[in-house]
C-alpha cells in the first residue's frame, strides 16, 4: 500500500511541477529558472509544514500512508528540494551542524560537479 500511495501522490506532484514550469515560462520567460526556484521554496516550507504536523500532531492509524503520500509523494513529485532541507534542518536540530553543513554544501557542490562531469562524459564520448 505504501508504494501506491507514493506513485499516485509522485504523479500529482510531478504534474504540478510541470504546470508551474510551463506557466513560469509563459509569464516570466526562461531567462531565469523562476519556477523551479518557486517550486524549491514552496516545496520547502510545505514539507516543514507537513513534517511539523505530523510530529507534533500526529494523525492516528493513518499517518503513515498520508506521511508517504503527501511527503515522498506529492513534494517527491513536486521537488526533491523539500526532502533535501528536511534532512538539512533534521541534522541541525539534533546538534549535528557539522554534518549539516557537509551535507549542504557537499550535496549542491558535488551534485553540479557530477552534472558537469555527465555533460562532459557525452561531449567526449556521446
Amino acid at each position: 500500500m505504501g508504494y501506491l500511495m507514493v506513485f499516485l501522490g509522485g504523479g500529482l506532484g510531478a504534474m504540478l511541477r510541470h504546470g508551474l514550469n510551463l506557466a513560469g515560462v509563459r509569464m516570466l520567460g526562461n531567462h531565469f529558472p523562476y519556477a523551479t526556484f518557486f517550486i524549491n521554496i514552496t516545496g520547502s516550507i510545505v514539507m516543514g509544514l507537513i513534517a511539523g504536523y505530523f510530529a507534533f500532531k500526529g494523525v492516528g492509524g493513518a499517518s503513515q500512508h498520508w506521511r508517504l503520500f503527501l511527503t515522498t509523494g506529492i513534494l517527491g513529485g513536486y521537488t526533491t528540494f523539500s526532502t533535501f532541507s528536511l534532512d538539512a534542518a533534521l541534522l541541525y536540530e539534533r546538534g549535528e551542524v557539522g554534518l549539516a553543513a557537509f551535507y549542504v554544501i557537499g550535496s549542491v557542490v558535488i551534485a553540479i560537479v557530477g552534472l558537469f562531469a555527465g555533460l562532459a562524459f557525452v561531449r567526449q564520448f556521446g
